[in-house]
């Protein structure tokens, strides 16, 4: 190792200008990263973006905490690979089997020096064999992970970090999209609820007539109930929403949550809502890293896992597209059932009943799970193409990679221009209100007043408790009773304002 231009040589042997290049290289690369990630956080923060600043803040945590994933393995490596195991525990649950490993040496070797990674991986080849292979061998024994495994797996959590962000951040774009079409809507009914002469109409509404209970009630029975939920099904592939269901949505939402404002802009609240929603969507949970894990372990040749995990995200989907066009017909199904002819348009009743376990949130857990797993499918894919190309042994066969991909598109698709518009107005028909029903500004004021009035409150409680004790005057900077109500109606307000 004493002459240099090796590729298995050490830093000590490496000429220094290679070393200040490669550096120069990384650094620049990291600066300007970050000085992208802090001019768009700039951007929205001057655009009044405040959860989309958040979502911002949530890629920056979990890019972070990969970093610490990938450092925790470049650190600990030397340390995995001597830890050695028997070596017919290697024989089974592998993604390709032993004799494909020599059938397909040759390609793997010339894909990988036509390939971004052809550096690391020979400086890992040539420092495998004195530190890991070699210490396991010596014992008759095969290392836990190899240096070779281990940058590939460095390189296939980036992979799925990288694809999860963009397919998450694709799924609220295109949804936006197709969410901004409404905005029309909004408009017209507000202009037509401005109108001195429409307001002071007061029409009676035959129900069974009107044209949003046409649409989504069919009367009561089982089989009635059941036709319900299939053509629920069936709807979320073409017109999920139409005006007359946003117009009746709104309405219910503003009587039961905003009756002193009707000229409410639910529009907008709902765009606001889907931001808040957004940073939880683009973040990485730890029940989600469980399915990795477990995806990674049944990986195994001849079992084609990837191919039936493919069909996980797509059922979800179509399970909670049906629910959401459900819950949508219940509020109407409620109306029919309650009233013949009303005066004035039909209100339906926002109600967490209509949700499983009366959670509305779990509906964005599902919608999580679904885009976590569809973007894993599509990471691993490419992880899988880059690292060994398209025809080696671990893609798996064409009949099985290429459903895969027709899925994942699928989902993808159907989750911005169908699932996620429907989300976005149905989870407002729970029982409360999101917390972006306030402006960004506002919500900051709410925040510091509900903080005060806890302060007070625990201020009070410890004056209390001290003059009780120790029969003392109150300090002089105590605030007086009359004051201390007024602070303990701000905390009951503070409480009964509390976002869900």
């Amino acid at each position: 190792m004493a002459g240099g231009g090796g590729e298995g040589e050490s830093l000590k042997y490496t000429p220094t200008w290679v070393v200040a290049l490669v550096c120069t290289v990384i650094v620049a690369i990291s600066l300007v990263a970050e000085r992208l990630l802090h001019y768009a956080g700039k951007f929205l923060i001057k655009k009044n973006q405040g959860a989309l600043f958040e979502a911002l803040q949530k890629i920056k945590e979990e890019l972070m905490l990969l970093g610490f994933i990938s450092l925790l393995l470049t650190v600990f490596q030397s340390r995995i690979t001597e830890i050695c195991i028997a070596k017919h525990l290697t024989d089974d649950w592998l993604p390709c089997s032993k004799s494909d490993e020599s059938k397909g040496d040759d390609k793997s070797i010339d894909h990988f020096q036509s390939s971004f990674f052809v550096f690391g991986r020979h400086l890992l080849a040539a420092a495998e064999a004195p530190n890991g292979q070699g210490y396991c061998e010596k014992q008759n024994k095969a290392p836990l992970l190899s240096l070779g495994a281990i940058h590939d797996l460095h390189i296939f959590i980036f992979v799925l970090a990288v694809v999860h962000v963009i397919f998450s951040g694709l799924t609220i774009l295109f949804g936006t999209l197709k969410i901004r079409q409404w905005k029309q809507w909004e408009d017209s009914i507000q202009k037509k609820e401005n109108d001195p002469k429409q307001a002071q109409q007061r029409t009676v509404t035959h129900v069974q007539e009107h044209g949003f209970i046409k649409r989504r009630f069919k009367g009561i029975g089982k089989d009635l109930a059941l036709l319900s939920w299939v053509r629920s099904f069936f709807k979320q592939f073409y017109g999920s929403v139409k005006k007359l269901d946003y117009e009746t949505l709104r309405r219910g939402f503003i009587v039961t949550h905003y009756r002193d404002n009707p000229n409410f802009n639910f529009y907008k609240y709902m765009m606001r809502a889907l931001e808040y929603d957004f940073k939880r969507v683009v973040g990485i949970r730890w029940y989600l890293w469980i399915f990795v894990v477990l995806f990674l372990l049944l990986n195994v040749k001849g079992w084609h896992a990837y191919f039936w995990i493919a069909f996980i995200p797509l059922i979800l989907l179509l399970i909670v597209g049906t629910k959401l066009e459900h819950i949508i017909s219940q509020l109407a199904e409620e109306v029919g059932q309650r009233h013949t002819a009303i005066t004035g348009d039909i209100v339906v009743r926002p109600s967490d009943d209509h949700f499983w376990f009366h959670k509305p949130r779990l509906v964005l857990v599902l919608i999580h799970i679904i885009l976590f797993q569809n973007s894993f499918e599509i990471a691993v894919f490419f992880w899988m193409l880059v690292l060994f190309k398209f025809d080696s042994c671990i893609m798996g066969e064409v009949g099985y990679v290429i459903p895969r991909l027709v899925i994942g598109v699928l989902v993808q698709l159907l989750c911005s221009y169908s699932t996620l518009p429907l989300y976005a107005i149905v989870a407002q028909m729970g029982s409360s209100f999101n917390r972006a029903i306030f402006e960004d500004h506002i919500q900051v004021k709410l925040a510091g007043w509900a903080e005060n009035a806890k302060k007070n409150a625990a201020q009070r409680k410890a004056v209390n408790g001290s003059s009780q004790v120790g029969h003392k005057e109150p300090p002089s900077n105590v605030q007086p009773p009359a004051v201390g109500d007024e602070s303990r109606m701000e905390e009951g307000r503070a409480l009964e304002i509390e976002p869900k």
